[in-house]
């Protein structure tokens, strides 16, 4: 085993990896979240979206605090977020529903800041019709976090909106490539506050999550050997679980994050294996003379999903977690890699060949339903959101490959790594 340290020669990339960032709230409610009236119903086929006014906080980082809010929120889609030129409510002033109802607002959100030795944000959320405060909480956060707090925030308005969780804590783990070396790297969901983890190697690949976000699975060539890698957030270390002979490739954790699909060319040609981590036992589950890689495991963990040539070109197959009730999900196209499963596992994504470039689709488990969300470059490496409202995935669009992320739906496209940083290889986290 390897401690993280002895990557990290940056302290402050050793801060950030080693620090939970941890954002202590105190809650003042006015009702449960069970009693909480649902505004907008995100399953529903057809979403109305909500109007919404999100007031500046007065106060230290009030206004940078609100603006997070207001661009999490507007992003999902779903909210009709007014700009703050048209109020006819001050910051400072109490709430009165006919300063919102001429502009045919339902739901108002206003806050204050206010910092001592940590900045502490009070905000209500009002129902403009029924004219009361409907939400009400305090949140305390250290120096410098403003960001998680702000997304915190985020969160907890979405969840009383649409009783559904919010996705704005969560984290994108990718590689970013430099002259000479790979490194494995993790940013928030919307691009911000990225940090390189200082584990370094001269090519990374495949970075996957545990089912709880504490552990982390990537491939990395050291020594001239491809080996599997487990990064242990929780414990704070790294070690190597698996290598052989050839190429080693990680796909997914299964959920009880002890197992773990991988695809390895040991044999030759590349098949697809489960390794169980705690007896180091190695399960053959393909045995094709074909080329079969990217394994990808469904969320309740009994199916994998991968790639094979056997019928002629790269398509996605599906199989059951013994290898068998193999059966082919993709006919569209020359080529289609890179399949992910939606948190449902009703959906997988994947980049397909069209017209000569990589395109990003998504298509039901069961054949159906083909759509393709890109449009613009190259488009690989997709990821849906935990919730799976959002997908991440990299394009060279621009030039250079950078992760972008999206709605399911293929709208609201954005860049959000640095134009010219070479980043590959996303993947979102569950939490």
């Amino acid at each position: 085993m390897i401690a993280i340290a002895s990557h990290i020669s940056n302290t402050k990339y050793r801060t950030a990896f080693f620090i939970a960032l941890c954002l202590l709230c105190t809650l003042h409610s006015h009702f449960s979240v069970a009693d909480a009236k649902v505004y907008i119903d995100v399953t529903s086929p057809a979403v109305k979206k909500l109007p919404i006014a999100i007031s500046e906080f007065p106060g230290p980082s009030g206004r940078e605090i609100s603006d997070i809010i207001r661009d999490d929120l507007d992003f999902t889609g779903i909210f009709l977020v007014l700009d703050r030129n048209a109020f006819l409510e001050a910051p400072t002033q109490p709430f009165n529903p006919n300063n919102w109802t001429v502009l045919g607002v339902e739901v108002v959100v206003k806050g204050t800041v206010r910092s001592d030795n940590n900045s502490v944000s009070i905000v209500s959320l009002y129902d403009v019709g029924e004219g009361k405060e409907i939400f009400k909480k305090e949140y305390r956060a250290e120096a410098g976090l403003t960001r998680p707090l702000a997304h915190s925030i985020a969160n907890d308005i979405y969840n009383q909106i649409t009783n559904e969780a919010g996705i704005f804590r969560t984290r994108i783990a990718y590689i970013t490539r430099f002259s000479g070396h790979d490194e494995l790297s993790i940013m928030d969901w919307d691009g911000q506050r990225s940090y390189r983890t200082g584990i370094k190697s001269s090519l990374l690949l495949s970075p996957r999550w545990a089912k709880d976000g504490s552990k982390l699975i990537y491939s990395a060539e050291r020594n001239r050997q491809w080996g599997i890698y487990l990064l242990d957030f929780k414990k704070q270390s790294e070690k190597k679980v698996f290598s052989a002979k050839g190429t080693n490739l990680a796909g997914d954790f299964f959920p009880n994050a002890d197992e773990f699909a991988l695809s390895s060319s040991m044999g030759g040609t590349s098949n697809i294996y489960l390794y169980r981590i705690s007896e180091s036992k190695l399960v053959r589950l393909t045995a094709s003379r074909s080329v079969e890689v990217t394994p990808t495991v469904s969320p309740d963990g009994k199916y994998i999903a991968f790639v094979s040539d056997r019928q002629g070109s790269p398509q996605i197959f599906i199989m059951d977690k013994e290898g068998y009730d193999v059966r082919r999900l993709t006919f569209s196209g020359p080529y289609n890699t890179a399949p992910s499963w939606s948190p449902k596992g009703d959906k997988i994504v994947f980049s397909g060949r069209y017209s000569g470039r990589n395109q990003i689709f998504t298509i039901n488990t069961d054949g159906s339903g083909i759509t393709q969300l890109t449009d613009r470059g190259n488009n690989e490496d997709p990821s849906f959101s935990p919730d799976g409202r959002y997908i991440v995935f990299i394009s060279d669009r621009d030039g250079g490959r950078s992760i972008y992320i999206m709605r399911a739906n293929g709208e609201a496209q954005k860049r959000i790594t640095p134009k010219g940083e070479r980043a590959f290889g996303p993947r979102w986290s569950p939490n």
